[in-house]
């Protein structure tokens, strides 16, 4: 068993106890920010005024199109099915799978990816705490669906869900702002065409899955996205600069990955 250990070991790109470091770092962090977004839900009043305010921004400027999109789509149930699978499993799942892919395949730039999703999550929190926001699902008069409610088995609305899920944290959306995260990070590293091209695609469709769920705005998917560009600065211009050697930008060239 200690030989098994130590060349599996061997095989790991920085051997096991860097691997234990970042699954406990990320758990941490990923706890910490579920509770406090969990627990920093605003008061309910405060929340739906804000909805409206957003509400009332883009009818101003003529883009309140979310209802009309959304319609649109629901007389599709394998298409809402579709969008509530990728909304639920694309926080977790995804990016889960997106970091265990960085670690071990792309490690050089592993950790820059850790750190900028870490400061979104930092930047978020405090977007949830001064602004907290309804989303579009609750706000049925204006012809907003709650799909993952009404076409699933899932209630994102019950105690339980509530303790880890804010239910009001429209503002941003941090699913686009991963999705934003992971598809430049993803097109950046990929070296096929294929994988390229999904992972570009890959912002546009959670933005789709996001507005057609009735959980976001667009001007959630936007903020979300401003989120990503504003991490990715921070992680580069501050955090790498800090530690250049560890936490900088790397790219490996095909020629150095044969190596």
């Amino acid at each position: 068993m200690r030989r098994l250990i130590s060349q599996t070991g061997a095989w790991l790109p920085k051997g096991w106890g860097d691997l234990g470091r970042q699954i406990g770092l990320v758990v941490v962090v990923d706890l910490a920010y579920e509770t406090v977004r969990g627990l920093a839900d605003g008061q309910h009043s405060v929340a739906f005024a804000h909805g409206q305010q957003v509400i009332d921004a883009e009818r101003a400027t003529n883009t309140f199109f979310e209802p009309s999109m959304q319609s649109f789509f629901l007389p599709a149930n394998w298409l809402i099915d579709f969008a509530n699978q990728i909304y639920m499993n694309s926080q977790f799942a995804v990016v889960l799978g997106f970091f265990l892919w960085v670690y071990f395949f792309r490690n050089e730039s592993f950790y820059f990816v850790r750190n900028m999703f870490m400061v979104s999550m930092g930047l978020a929190l405090i977007g949830y705490t001064l602004y907290p926001t309804a989303p579009p699902r609750l706000f049925s008069e204006y012809g907003f669906a709650d799909t993952i409610n009404d076409f699933s088995s899932v209630n994102h609305d019950s105690a339980l869900a509530k303790l880890f899920i804010n239910p009001y944290a429209a503002v941003p959306s941090m699913h686009c702002a991963f999705a934003m995260m992971i598809g430049v990070s993803g097109f950046r590293l990929s070296r096929r065409r294929l994988t390229k091209a999904f992972w570009a695609f890959w912002p546009l469709l959670i933005a789709w899955v996001v507005i057609v769920t009735g959980n976001h705005y667009w001007i959630d998917v936007v903020l979300g996205w401003m989120v990503a560009g504003a991490s990715a600065l921070i992680a580069q211009r501050l955090l790498a600069r800090a530690r250049p050697e560890a936490w900088s930008w790397r790219v490996r060239s095909p020629q150095e990955a044969e190596a």
